[in-house]
């Protein structure tokens, strides 16, 4: 029988951080906003836009709480702020 190369191993053993349900929250004077939220606010922004879901590829997000602001860049093309 053939020994598992490294990386299937690793693979089989990845837990922990890798695997954990993750949440970030951004903090700004007495302010608070969900990562996720941010994102289900710039998707909206960006189909508003016309850009079709299947067409999004790439999403930067830059996030500026002391300009109350979230700036995005989609595929490298398409740029838009939300609030913050």
């Amino acid at each position: 029988m053939a020994r598992k190369c490294s990386v299937e191993r690793a693979q089989n053993k990845a837990g922990g951080f890798a695997k954990a349900k993750k949440r970030i929250t951004i903090q700004y004077q007495g302010r608070e906003r969900l990562e996720e939220n941010l994102l289900h606010l710039i998707k909206k922004a960006i189909l508003e836009q016309g850009v079709k879901d299947e067409d999004i590829m790439e999403v930067d997000v830059y996030v500026k709480p002391e300009e109350q602001a979230v700036f995005y860049v989609v595929n490298k093309e398409i740029s838009g702020q939300i609030g913050f």
